[in-house]
């Protein structure tokens, strides 16, 4: 039963770092990178689709991603849902692709990107918690119930601690990581 937990305990957490994945490459650093286009989403051909699913998305240097679309047709369609998805980048359209100039980072810009970081790092950490939470839970009704022993429940909830500890510090060191590429200049 303590396996079933922990197990549970450690796929609830890996959710939990891979929304903060996906969070965190949202955020855009000085340099170009296509992951903060991950949540544009162009009208067409009669339906909303991911810009990766029309397009080819590169980064021929740090400060430009290139944005190709497999048909032509759908350029002014890709151009549109770039504005609207509220990036701060101009696209500019050169016949048969779409370059968008990554502008530099101000140093206040910078800094509220930072806080941006921060927040997502609490936001993962209450929910690292809050798995723990649950797991130490179950644990206890398990010894309440008498499915489990009272050592073999207490080794359990140091192993929800060490796993909780684990995930933690890998929140710490992604985001870390993260607000030293926004930074750096």
């Amino acid at each position: 039963m303590i396996d079933d937990i922990t197990e549970n305990l450690m796929d609830e957490n890996e959710k939990t770092m891979d929304s903060l994945q996906k969070s965190l490459a949202k955020i855009r650093t000085g340099r170009a990178h296509v992951g903060i286009l991950d949540g544009v989403r162009v009208e067409a051909y009669g339906m909303r689709q991911p810009l990766n699913q029309l397009a080819t998305l590169s980064t021929p240097d740090p400060r430009q991603i290139m944005v190709k679309p497999w048909d032509k047709s759908v350029i002014a369609d890709v151009e549109r849902a770039i504005i609207q998805a509220g990036l701060g980048i101009t696209p500019a359209v050169d016949g048969e692709s779409i370059r968008l100039p990554i502008p530099p980072l101000n140093t206040e810009r910078r800094r509220d990107l930072v806080k941006v970081v921060g927040r997502a790092q609490e936001d993962a950490k209450v929910s690292i918690r809050n798995h723990r939470r649950e797991a130490n839970e179950m644990i206890k009704e398990g010894e309440k119930d008498g499915d489990i022993t009272e050592d073999l429940a207490r080794r359990g909830l140091e192993q929800v601690q060490k796993i909780t500890d684990d995930f933690t510090q890998r929140i710490d060191k992604r985001c870390a990581e993260k607000e030293k590429d926004v930074m750096e200049e």
